[in-house]
């Protein structure tokens, strides 16, 4: 059998094959008003095209816990009611076609209140929708950026419990699984991170003080999250800094930390914390960071990065360097990636019956 199309089981969830949707922004909900954050049609039909064509699990975009922890205005939310039953329309969907949905909740801190990329992604401020940015420090992530406002203890309270009130109500919306976004420079981590990180607290300086504030969010929401529901955490291996950043071997180390608390599933990416940073981008380059965690921890990992190509995927899963691949721009060029996969690799997902005729 194809390693692609066996599939994975989590705690209680089996997810039908290891071709799974990777977390990405559409910039397309309200950004105001009663409809601020909720999923419109335009979500309906981003999702529904890709569970449709086979892939076996779906992460939604990065989505809010508070208002102010989007990324652009424009950003999807899960911080009240509306936003739950827009989100159910598009859960029984997936549900319905054999994919398994999952949800990442966010919080942008200091890189919040952007404009949508193709606006130019320029920070944004009340006349164009936008709010004051936190972090855990006063520092921009650019230049041009606003000077986040640091976080009180108090306030960090609030944003933990924010993320487990998120939780309880991404359960209630259907899904299956909760990511927590610990990636790309957004708020947990700048926590995580020296180089965004200057407190001289109990939630900065050392190792075990940088990353307290990424287990209490851990533990709020594996304490709300079924215990037969898994959790996720995505990270940004390295800020592309070493040594004055967020290294690969802090992500091995915390690894540890976070199977020890309850995560079940590492979704390795890298950077996003440092404007400078020089990445070497290229075919499947962050899938080393993603092998090294599976090889030295017990935490399963999904890889992510430029991976295009359907044998690419397979070896990755095949020779153990992930437990599955998460697959960005790629499914938006085709959505059907997984059936067509399939065909070439002899595996099965499911079809709907108005398309088995395409078969």
């Amino acid at each position: 059998m194809s390693a692609l199309f066996a599939p994975f089981t989590l705690r209680d969830l089996m997810i039908p094959n290891r071709i799974w949707m990777a977390p990405m922004c559409q910039y397309s909900a309200a950004p105001d008003g009663p409809g601020a954050g909720v999923p419109g049609d335009w979500h309906f039909a981003h999702y529904a095209a890709r569970a449709t064509g086979g892939t076996g699990l779906i992460l939604t975009e990065a989505t809010g816990v508070s208002a102010e922890g989007r990324i652009s205005p424009y950003d999807l939310g899960i911080w009240n009611d509306t936003q739950v039953e827009a989100f159910r329309r598009i859960t029984r969907f997936l549900v319905a076609q054999g994919t398994t949905p999952g949800i990442q909740l966010a919080h942008a801190g200091r890189k919040a209140s952007t404009e949508r990329p193709w606006k130019g992604g320029a920070p944004v401020g009340a006349d164009g929708h936008g709010w004051q940015p936190v972090g855990p420090s006063a520092l921009p992530f650019t230049e041009r950026h606003q000077v986040p406002d640091e976080l009180s203890v108090e306030q960090i309270q609030v944003v933990v419990r924010q993320f487990a009130e998120a939780a309880q109500r991404a359960l209630a919306a259907g899904f299956e699984v909760a990511e927590i976004h610990g990636a790309h420079g957004y708020l947990i981590n700048e926590f995580l991170s020296p180089h965004s990180n200057h407190r001289t607290d109990a939630y900065g300086g050392s190792w075990e003080n940088r990353t307290r504030f990424a287990l209490e969010v851990v533990d709020a929401v594996r304490a709300v999250w079924p215990d037969e529901k898994p959790l996720f955490f995505r990270i940004s291996a390295t800020d592309w800094l070493d040594p004055a950043g967020w290294t690969a071997d802090d992500t091995v180390r915390f690894a540890g930390e976070l199977h020890t608390h309850g995560v079940d599933l590492l979704d390795v990416s890298s950077g996003g914390n440092a404007s400078a940073a020089s990445i070497p981008t290229g075919p499947g380059y962050q899938v080393p960071f993603a092998a090294r965690v599976k090889a030295e921890t017990p935490l399963p990992v999904a890889a992510v990065g430029l991976i295009t190509g359907v044998e690419q995927a397979e070896k990755i899963v095949a020779n153990g360097e992930a437990d599955a691949v998460l697959l960005g721009r790629e499914l938006l060029r085709n959505p059907s990636w997984a059936r067509q996969a399939a065909q070439e690799l002899g595996g099965s997902v499911r079809v709907p019956d108005p398309y088995l005729r395409s078969v």
